[in-house]
């Protein structure tokens, strides 16, 4: 603690100069999020530039050309005095750099360099290795240009790496002197053909994560000022201190003290910290990319534009009448820090109050602050239980408004009535949080918040607890509409999207990459020449009847009478729909929304598709272990089907037992079972009473798996392929298991690589089986993609879907 003797902080005389400072040491190292974000930065750019390479090979190739060109033409005395000079100079600024510091006694800032270069070598060199030895051919290539160089320069990747770790950028003569001698080096690798492009830059990208990761691992010097700065600075704006000490830290990690002043009032300082402005980037980047524009806050502001957006907050508030600190004055604390300086109220947070504790006059009284700043335009934006606070006089006052917005526009008005409605839900119940909002707001504003009680505009701490407790969300959403029945609110979309759909995105793009590579290995003319379309007719006609025999899976499980024809063009619809859905969901989601249509209550609706489901599900696995024990009873030569169908069941198996295993896994399965298949039973004892729907699902069941099947085995017939009606049954039902799980649209992806893989097993060459796969996926997904259009825009025109 700073301040040896302990003494009453009033003893300290102002008119001594010397205030002692009540606070912990401050750290001599720090780790700076500024240095971890660009170490993921560089990673990701790392990452970024190799896969871009890998996709435009021709594209770097040629480049690497011109470059070779251009640095050959260079005179030959030119190209080894660049050499020269640059050998030396790379190695001669760094050794120059660290003389210079250990002479200012910065040692542990060279000891921190050397530790980067040295792990910059051995990183550069173990890669080098890998690629040359087992590393991807295609990398190797664009790393090497198959020549006699390193894949990493084992000269340069420490040099970066160590200029990084010192922080060399920051001493512009230095940083030029040696972007000068990296230059020169740079152009005599070329020259030389010592190096590539694709070499050249990730060399330089290593160095640069080397040097982060040292940085951020080993700490850098703490440059934060310490109290007595803080104290400093407060007497230059004429307060006359006389005590001062640290206390807890803010929600965003800014330091505060309580300090003491010659009339015995006091102040609340809050330092912002120049390295802790980047602190929770990465969540406020992702935040800032998920949601719509009005509702982002920037990611990362400078030192001076935070000091001075919650200063002009703490002006616009006490100038709208709410109850908030004071803010008495504001400055710079030398060029690493600023600090606010509040008129000090006694309070606590309400978080540390009671949930009996706050009763109606209180809860108002938080109303009644959130009226007088949204009478002038001003969004709190954190309305929590750490920035509402008690004060001693049993008034509310309102603290943390450094998030908050002046001009603000309705949706964060309303976002605000959203948080403090769903915090206080949290805290005394859904019905008092309404009813006093609406005491105070009015039902219209606390009805127009409706649309925004979604967990995404929540604060996080609040986020976190509204996931626990499922019940708060629509608890009040039930309460706004008592409240207010009449009231018509137009939704509102915060989320740009979902993390589903970049899962989904990205799952694409990898599937596509996987199947234009497998394009890549065939010739589409020679396979288009050869194939016999006699059995490729056999194929599109067997990949038509599965539409028909999934209509009367659909009818037979729905007692209501539902027309064959348009529930065909419904199935059809939904081969439409598998473009922009996983093959699991879009087939329940569109037959679910048609039986809404024809007036059969949602709950039946879902309970009919659940029904389809299970018993679909109970089919395919049974299909599946009978075309196995019926291909190994063949013997066929090319499918060993006991040990296929063993390494199957002992993989489901296995996904089972870790499922069952991993509690928060176990609940999402058996809540979305539960979902899919609740009422299932009820709704299956409806069928069963008549005899003709329990024939037509059942048929209509095995009747679209046999049709796959035979369109599977007709494309491989094609293509002059050998292979058993049950192995390909076993193929297809695998592979169609693999499809339905894989968050892509329509599997996309997954089925064919699956496919492939199956067939290959079998004994099918690959080539073969790649074309008759191809040629299923094109019969089965893409071919029915237009006429599933036309039918699904006929049906959403007639109001049938």
């Amino acid at each position: 603690m700073r301040g040896i003797k302990e003494k009453d902080d009033s003893l300290t005389s102002p008119d001594s100069g010397v205030v002692l400072v009540v606070e912990p040491l401050l750290p001599q190292r720090i780790r700076r999020p500024s240095d971890l974000l660009r170490m993921l930065m560089t990673l990701l750019a790392i990452t970024a530039v190799i896969l871009l390479a890998l996709v435009a090979q021709r594209t770097l190739n040629g480049l690497e050309t011109d470059v070779q060109a251009g640095t050959g033409r260079a005179p030959e005395w030119i190209s080894s005095i660049a050499g020269l000079l640059g050998g030396v100079a790379v190695l001669a600024v760094p050794v120059a750099f660290a003389v210079e510091r250990v002479f200012h006694r910065d040692g542990m800032r060279v000891a921190q360099g050397l530790i980067a270069a040295i792990l910059a070598l051995l990183l550069s060199y173990t890669l080098g290795e890998w690629m040359v030895t087992s590393g991807p051919a295609e990398l190797r290539t664009l790393l090497t240009g198959d020549r006699d160089v390193e894949p990493l320069n084992t000269v340069l990747t420490p040099v970066i790496a160590y200029a990084t770790a010192v922080r060399m950028s920051r001493r512009p003569r230095w940083r030029a002197l040696l972007w000068v001698a990296l230059i020169f080096d740079f152009f005599a690798l070329f020259t030389s053909a010592k190096i590539t492009m694709l070499g050249a830059i990730v060399t330089y990208l290593v160095g640069l994560f080397v040097g982060f990761v040292t940085l951020y691992g080993v700490g850098s010097a703490n440059t934060r000022p310490p109290g007595s700065a803080v104290v400093a600075a407060l007497k230059r704006l004429g307060f006359a201190i006389v005590s001062a000490r640290r206390i807890d830290d803010d929600s965003s990690g800014s330091r505060r003290y309580i300090v003491g002043l010659a009339d015995t009032t006091r102040l609340s300082v809050t330092v912002l910290d120049r390295d802790r402005q980047v602190a929770g980037v990465v969540y406020r980047l992702w935040r800032r990319l998920r949601l719509n524009s009005e509702t982002r806050r920037r990611a990362i502001r400078s030192l001076r534009a935070e000091l001075e957006r919650e200063a002009l907050m703490a002006y616009a508030a006490q100038a709208a009448g709410a109850r908030t600190p004071r803010l008495l004055g504001t400055s710079e604390v030398g060029t690493e820090a600023a600090l606010l300086a509040y008129e000090h109220v006694d309070s606590r947070p309400i978080q540390d109050l009671p949930d009996d504790d706050l009763d109606d006059g209180l809860l108002l009284q938080m109303w009644e602050q959130v009226r007088l700043l949204h009478a002038r335009r001003l969004a709190h934006r954190h309305l929590t239980g750490e920035s509402i606070h008690l004060a001693v006089d049993g008034h509310i006052l309102l603290v943390d408004a450094r998030s908050g917005e002046i001009a603000a526009g309705d949706l964060l008005l309303r976002l605000d009535v959203a948080q403090l409605l769903a915090y206080l839900g949290l805290r005394v119940g859904a019905e008092r949080a309404v009813k006093t909002g609406a005491a105070v707001l009015g039902d219209d504003t606390i009805a127009a918040a409706l649309p925004l009680l979604q967990r995404i505009a929540l604060a996080r701490d609040t986020r976190a607890a509204a996931g626990k407790d499922k019940n708060l969300l629509p608890a009040l959403r039930e309460q706004i509409v008592a409240l207010k029945p009449q009231a018509t609110v137009e939704p509102v979309r915060l989320e740009r999207f979902r993390p589903r759909t970049l899962v989904t995105i990205i799952a694409s793009t990898l599937a596509a990459y996987i199947l234009l590579s497998q394009l890549s290995q065939i010739n589409l003319v020679s396979m288009l020449t050869t194939a016999d379309w006699a059995w490729g007719g056999v194929a599109l006609v067997a990949a038509a009847l599965s539409y028909v025999a999934a209509a009367s899976v659909v009818r037979g499980f729905v007692p209501e009478p539902l027309p064959f024809g348009r529930t065909v063009l419904v199935q059809l619809a939904s081969s439409f729909v598998k473009l922009v859905a996983p093959a699991a969901v879009g087939g329940v989601a569109i037959n679910t929304r048609y039986l809404q249509k024809r007036d059969i209550p949602s709950g039946k609706a879902l309970s009919s598709v659940g029904a389809s489901q299970l018993i679909g599900l109970a089919s395919h696995i049974t299909l599946l272990l009978l075309a196995g024990y019926l291909t190994g009873t063949q013997a066929a030569p090319s499918l060993t089907p006991s040990r296929g169908l063993l390494i199957t069941l002992l993989a489901s198996a296995t996904v089972m037992v870790v499922i069952l295993a991993i509690p928060p896994l176990r609940r999402i399965v058996s809540k979305r079972v539960r979902a899919l298949f609740s009422g299932v039973v009820p709704r299956l004892l409806d069928v069963l009473q008549s005899p003709s729907k329990i024939i037509e699902a059942v048929t209509g069941t095995v009747m679209v798996t046999v049709c796959f099947v035979i369109c599977l085995a007709a494309c491989v017939k094609a293509f002059g392929g050998e292979l058993s009606i049950t192995a390909v049954a076993v193929v297809f039902l695998a592979g169609n298991a693999i499809g339905s799980a894989a968050p892509t649209p329509g599997g996309l992806g997954a089925v064919e690589a699956s496919l492939i893989f199956g067939l290959t097993v079998a004994g099918l060459p690959k080539e073969t089986a790649t074309s008759a796969v191809l040629l299923f996926r094109v019969l089965t997904f893409w071919l029915p993609v237009l006429p599933g259009w036309a039918a699904f825009t006929w049906l959403q025109r007639k109001d049938a879907l």
